[in-house]
């Protein structure tokens, strides 16, 4: 129940969106109500950190289960990598509000979808470790990318 996030990664299409949605409606909830950039980044940090121990202590039950190295059931590795996004990229000014949450999502499930290299590569880690690895790499590389885009197109977050 735990690894697929009480269920969100057992709905029949894109188990892995439906996994990182809360963790991106709570950012966008947060810069809405006016949550300082520090708070944001511990409930962010502290996001990371569940997703990651649930992702570890349960994946292994769940690759057994299942018989496949990644079960799409598992999401708490999408929920991990999309915290990390915002952890990442959420700490400009620009980046917190709505749009910034979107932004963030939508480059989050791309480079989570992709996988350019090397994200890749970390996928083929043994175990619940590489189901976790490629989502944080696709996080810290969507939370760059937020950054850039804040930087460039300031206006287009502050929705």
């Amino acid at each position: 129940m735990l690894a697929s996030c009480f269920g969100l990664g057992r709905l029949p299409i894109a188990p892995g969106t439906w996994g990182s949605l809360p963790v991106a409606l709570a950012f966008g909830l947060m810069c809405h109500f006016g949550a300082s950039k520090a708070s944001a980044a511990i409930v962010m940090a502290a996001l990371v950190v569940v997703g990651c121990v649930i992702c570890i202590t349960c994946g292994p039950a769940a690759i057994a289960a299942t018989r496949k190295e990644d079960p799409g059931e598992v999401v708490a590795d999408e929920f991990a990598g999309q915290a990390l996004t915002f952890l990442v990229g959420g700490l400009g000014a620009a980046v917190c509000s709505w749009g910034g949450a979107a932004a963030g999502f939508i480059l989050f499930r791309l480079f989570d979808i992709v996988k350019p290299w090397p994200i890749c590569r970390f996928e083929k880690l043994p175990g619940a470790w590489g189901v976790l690895a490629d989502d944080l790499m696709a996080g810290i590389y969507a939370g760059i990318g937020l950054l850039i885009l804040a930087r460039l197109w300031p206006g287009a977050l502050s929705a």
